[in-house]
């Protein structure tokens, strides 16, 4: 039986999830509540309570912890960050624990895992962000990120993890936005035209691209736009509009429609030079990838006698960046765009002995088909470079991996 709404009780916390929700006990019954650490000692108000646990709001917290830092977030109202109040050594301790768990959970606790090496930018790393806009019940424009488990909007232009750039452009438009009163998209009607705003920056070059996500195939006084954001921000370097129709989850549509400049940035990571469009995947942190890519080349140790297979490989970069060392490297994406990048940044830096080729990494069977197709031979890797999506590899491509025996798999 769950404890009763309303009721209020004092408790410490225990632990933490992987959402950031502190647990607490009370009478064997565990209890959630958002914004807690483990240590804490707080008053806890039940708002939710089911069977086999209850949720929890903090009324007070009583005794701080330890592990507690000041919040570096002034907006109460968006918790798109799990730990924003816990400090990040101990937010590393307890995700390498968390790494740990898995294995073990898999039958496998006698693998060894190694220490996370932390990033050195703890505020304002995020080189790309996604806002979706909404209208508020007073008719103000509301930009930033979704609250938790729903599709409410909360306010996040000046979120810390972003650029300061970020937060200047987004005020800029949201006041262009309100004076020429673009409207809004809504999910339930299907109606309204902007939906999402979203920005890209290069962390060496400094280059901005915007991207405008409209339910439609034009934006009303967007040369006006242009003008303004251009000679406010000199570091856009373009505008583009991306026609997203469809009711769905997903932010972008596949049509671009370039307003002005370019429809890419540049940047530089693992010292490759990198042309990056508004659909490829990059990496959001740039210093931690440095330090990613620099152990992934340190695990794979490529010689001029290896062949490596760059999965997923999205603009190239991780493949490029091992080519200096590897006999050949070949780049498997299903994001057309991003081949072409891939294909573009291997010939602007000079390389050679890199080649990609457009497939879905996670069709087992056809994994190699296009590669093979076009350069008239089989293809048996020496090294296989994975970086997934979120979702992981197929058990079936694993298996296929494994048929090609590569030496090493990074």
């Amino acid at each position: 039986m769950g404890l009763s709404k309303n009721f209020v009780f004092t408790a410490e916390i225990i632990d933490i999830t992987n959402l950031g929700f502190g647990v607490a006990k009370h009478e064997g019954q565990v209890v959630f509540v958002g914004g807690t650490v483990p240590g804490d000692v707080v008053r806890v108000k039940i708002i939710k309570s089911e069977k086999s646990y209850s949720i929890g709001r903090a009324e007070e917290i009583i005794t701080p912890s330890p592990m507690r830092v000041e919040d570096r977030c002034d907006n109460a109202a968006c918790r798109s960050c799990a730990y924003k109040c816990l400090s990040y050594t101990e937010e590393a301790r307890l995700k390498e624990e968390s790494v740990r768990q898995v294995f073990k959970k898999a039958g496998l606790s006698d693998v060894q895992v190694m220490p996370i090496v932390k990033s050195p930018s703890e505020l304002g790393y995020r080189n790309k962000a996604q806002y979706p806009a909404s209208r508020a019940n007073n008719g103000e424009y509301v930009i930033g990120f979704f609250a938790p488990k729903s599709h409410r909007v909360t306010e996040a232009a000046n979120c810390p993890l972003a650029p300061s750039e970020f937060s200047e452009i987004l005020e800029a438009l949201r006041s262009f936005f309100a004076e020429k009163q673009i409207s809004v998209y809504d999910e339930v009607s299907g109606e309204g035209l902007l939906r999402h705003i979203y920005l890209r920056r290069g962390e060496v070059s400094g280059e901005i691209l915007i991207t405008l996500v409209i339910n439609g195939d034009a934006l009303p006084c967007s040369d006006e736009l242009v003008k303004r954001v251009c000679e406010r921000f000199p570091a856009v370097v373009g505008i583009l509009l991306n026609v997203n129709e469809k009711s769905t989850n997903v932010i972008l549509g596949e049509k671009f429609i370039t307003l002005c400049g370019r429809d890419y940035i540049f940047d530089t990571l693992g010292g490759v030079r990198l042309k990056i469009t508004a659909p490829s995947f990059y990496q959001v942190n740039h210093s931690a990838a440095e330090l990613l890519y620099a152990k992934a080349k340190e695990l794979a140790a490529p010689t001029k006698n290896d062949l490596v297979l760059d999965l997923y490989c999205g603009a190239g970069s991780i493949g490029l960046s091992m080519a200096d060392e590897a006999g050949e490297v070949i780049g498997i994406e299903i994001v057309e765009s991003a081949v072409e990048c891939a294909k573009f940044n291997a010939e602007n830096n000079g390389i050679t002995n890199a080649s990609f080729y457009a497939g879905d990494a996670s069709e087992a069977a056809r994994l190699l088909a296009p590669a093979e197709k076009a350069r008239g031979e089989k293809i048996l890797p020496d090294i296989v470079i994975l970086d997934p999506p979120r979702a992981g590899t197929t058990k079936e491509l694993i298996e296929h991996i494994a048929t090609l025996a590569p030496k090493k798999v990074v």
